[in-house]
């Protein structure tokens, strides 16, 4: 068992993928400051009940671990950090700190096997290309490695329009070519099958 700090967000993080975030509670202040000092990973959990500010949200129990890749002091005074998604978890149980903060103790998921993404037509690779342009959103700290299919379902899990709930229902998925058998109604090119 290993104790982390947690994120509960109206966001799902796929592990590969970018986490842009707008930092301004103190205790999320303390949790980027302990993450940045001790070179350490905090979990991102999609909220169940409750909201991100104000009293603790009770989140999910899969969630994604992320690492701070990048932070600035914005404009508007707020701390910006990016952060890239790791190893999925199950969160094992979970208590708020003085300050607020949740954290519990987590059981690391095994990434899946790595095998090769089937092959795609060019329409979803012009979808990939217009996804890794978005600086915007983090992308240019993500690895272009689209011909694994763990890497392509997960970036486009995360991308596509779904709801919340199916966005966790995708994350919770151990098989990658069952997550994107999951976007086939979305992206009727997307082959799902080698």
């Amino acid at each position: 068992m290993e104790r982390i700090n947690l994120f509960p967000l109206r966001t799902v993080l796929f592990p590969g993928g970018p986490l842009q975030l707008r930092i301004f509670e103190t205790r999320y202040i303390d949790l980027v400051r302990h993450c940045l000092r001790e070179n350490v990973c905090f979990g991102v959990c999609l909220i169940r009940d409750g909201n991100e500010a104000g009293q603790p949200a009770i989140p999910f129990q899969i969630g994604t671990l992320a690492r701070i890749v990048d932070w600035e002091q914005r404009q508007d005074g707020l701390l910006g950090i990016t952060a890239i998604g790791e190893q999925r978890f199950r969160l094992l149980d979970s208590d708020v700190a003085g300050n607020r903060l949740l954290g519990g103790h987590i059981e690391r998921l095994q990434d899946p096997e790595s095998e090769p993404a089937p092959q795609q037509p060019a329409a979803i690779h012009a979808l990939l290309d217009r996804i890794l342009q978005v600086s915007d959103l983090g992308y240019q700290h993500v690895e272009d490695r689209r011909g694994e299919a763990h890497w392509l379902s997960c970036r486009l899990a995360e991308v596509l329009p779904l709801e919340l709930g199916e966005r966790q229902r995708l994350l919770e998925l151990h098989d990658p070519i069952e997550r994107l058998r999951g976007l086939k109604h979305l992206l009727p090119d997307l082959v799902t099958q080698a």
